[in-house]
């Protein structure tokens, strides 16, 4: 008769201990996610501090979520805004050992008061985490 009580409440509290589960999941797929996003920006700006001498950045921007607004996914976003004496063509090609421009996810421009914005995009390492929606 005690084994009966046994799997009754296990049957009972199932339900409930799935649903923590699934919390703490998506908790340490959020946490995971914004880890990601600081450290590819921290990469971002270390890489573009190696290879210009004459960097001065002024902004440095980070997110982690649904950039796009479609979809349910996650993304990391990081971006730069600096000034240097270099042109576009040179960041790129400094730069181009460490990531492919695609002008879509990855791209370098110039903006309209002479400074440059470097944009990264990339998945989440959870990208069907709770963040997404």
């Amino acid at each position: 008769m005690k084994w009966l009580k046994r799997i009754g409440l296990g049957i009972l509290f199932s339900p409930f201990m799935l649903i923590v589960i699934f919390v703490l999941y998506e908790v340490f797929g959020m946490c995971a996610n914004n880890i990601s996003t600081n450290r590819q920006t921290k990469q971002l700006q270390a890489h573009l501090e190696s290879e210009i001498s004459d960097l001065q950045i002024i902004n440095i921007y980070s997110k982690t979520g649904n950039t796009a607004g479609t979809g349910n996914h996650v993304d990391c976003l990081s971006s730069v805004t600096f000034s240097t004496q270099m042109p576009v063509s040179e960041i790129k090609d400094k730069m181009s050992k460490y990531y492919t421009f695609d002008e879509w996810s990855c791209y370098v421009s110039q903006t309209e008061n002479g400074t440059y914005l470097f944009y990264l995009n990339t998945s989440a390492p959870f990208p069907n985490n709770i963040e997404g929606h």
